[in-house]
């Protein structure tokens, strides 16, 4: 056990970790697009709805 973690700590050292101004940049970025597709899907889902209801009421 104490091999493998010596092995998984000397891995943590090989990775290319971001900046922190990369870092800030990608979670603005995921934000961004996360707020685009609750947008999207909730105007689709509107729509949907509307539309089932105009079946349903006719």
């Amino acid at each position: 056990m104490k091999k493998f973690l010596h092995e998984r700590i000397g891995e943590l050292h090989n990775v290319t970790w971001p900046t922190q101004k990369q870092a800030i940049h990608s979670v603005i970025l995921v934000l961004i697009i996360m707020l685009i597709t609750g947008v999207f899907l909730g105007i689709i889902d509107f729509m949907l709805n509307k539309g089932v209801l105009l079946m349903i009421t006719k």
